[in-house]
């Protein structure tokens, strides 16, 4: 199995229509957290993947978009302060083909 890292992806985009395609991406590659906020396990080839995806939806002097390593998904433990709903990291379930 491929190591994945667990990511934390956030993004300010300056159009609805442009935004809600972002939003549509993420959510087929990490869970939800925020209005603009995912988090993803990914290899480093999901990885690529996403960003080059992503590079070519966005205009890039109006949007911003950043990933924040936050190491190996099945060895770190992220210190989170969650205020509100619970937080919880994501992990691996099964991909039915």
């Amino acid at each position: 199995m491929k190591e994945e890292h667990l990511y934390v992806v956030t993004y300010d985009i300056g159009n609805q229509k442009r935004w809600r395609r972002v939003f549509n991406v993420m959510n087929g590659y990490g869970e939800w957290l925020q209005l603009s906020v995912f988090q993803c396990r990914l290899s480093r080839q999901r990885h690529a993947e996403l960003v080059a995806l992503l590079d070519g939806m966005i205009h890039h002097d109006e949007d911003h978009i950043l990933f924040v390593d936050v190491g190996p998904a099945d060895r770190v433990v992220p210190r989170v302060v969650s205020l509100g709903k619970d937080f919880e990291p994501v992990v691996r379930e099964p991909v039915i083909v």
